[in-house]
């Protein structure tokens, strides 16, 4: 993914502005929303105007890399524009890791006794787990695995650029809600697994779909998981399953560390040479 000697690339403030700009024309553009829909709670002008943030970026993307990038085909580059089965492919590998690693979070929490079965997961709970897989999975894969990883890997060089984008895929997440330790562990653990998401994208041949599946599998399986189906203590330590209860993240705790540890060391070769 690097740059070749004498080819373009993007200058730091553009790669710096592009997304907050956009972000900010969204978030000013369902401002009116808030008012044409009394109705409608606080956070949800914010995600409307997250949806038109996202709509601007798939806008805007073959523009940016034609003239930062000189790529005359984005999205392949992007790693969106693959055949049919190799995408089905690398989806249904990441979905099925995703899967998987949420069971060993659940089968651990269920022989310790820090959760039961119990309960059922609504049709309605159901659709948004789907939505947060698709959604959720394809939005942020497609920016910071995508386009993010792009840009840093034409201006820093491979080595430095996965590192990189882990990081800041880390730090714009809501990690700073919970206690210090708690968000530390939290942050730690997202940067694991940024640094997973690239090597699954760099394993399927610069195709995205495999870190789609495996984020959005994640994503949409743990909220279908405490929708319904799994009950976990109120008691269970946050070292072992995540902070924030009633909804912890197993991404800060130790479950999820050993889990995306393993990811990294089965995909290790993958990592960008020096």
């Amino acid at each position: 993914m690097g740059a070749a000697p004498g080819s373009p690339r993007p200058h730091w403030w553009g790669t710096l502005l592009y997304v907050p700009v956009l972000y900010g024309l969204g978030w000013l553009s369902a401002r009116p929303l808030g008012l044409l829909f009394p109705a409608w709670r606080p956070d949800q002008p914010d995600l409307a105007g997250a949806v038109i943030a996202l709509a601007l970026l798939l806008a805007t993307l073959p523009w940016r890399l034609r003239r930062a990038w000189n790529s005359p085909a984005p999205w392949r580059r992007l790693g969106v524009a693959v055949t049919a089965a190799a995408g089905g492919r690398a989806f249904g590998r990441g979905v099925i890791k995703a899967m998987l690693l949420l069971a060993g979070v659940c089968a651990v929490l269920l022989l310790s006794g820090q959760a039961h079965w119990g309960g059922t997961l609504t049709a309605a709970e159901g659709l948004n787990a789907l939505a947060l897989l698709l959604g959720v999975g394809f939005a942020e894969e497609l920016l910071f695995r995508g386009w993010l990883w792009g840009e840093l890997d034409l201006l820093a060089g491979p080595q430095r650029a996965i590192g990189l984008q882990a990081a800041v895929f880390a730090l714009v997440h809501p990690w700073r809600r919970l206690p210090a330790p708690e968000a530390l562990a939290l942050l730690a653990g997202l940067v694991l697994l940024g640094l997973v998401l690239a090597l699954q994208r760099r394993a399927d041949g610069g195709a995205l779909w495999g870190a789609v599946g495996l984020h959005g599998g994640l994503v949409g399986g743990w909220f279908a998981l405490l929708a319904g189906p799994l009950q976990i203590a109120t008691g269970a330590p946050a070292w072992l399953v995540g902070a924030g209860s009633p909804s912890p993240n197993p991404i800060g705790a130790l479950l999820g560390w050993l889990g995306l540890g393993a990811l990294l060391w089965v995909r290790r070769r993958w990592w960008p040479a020096a």
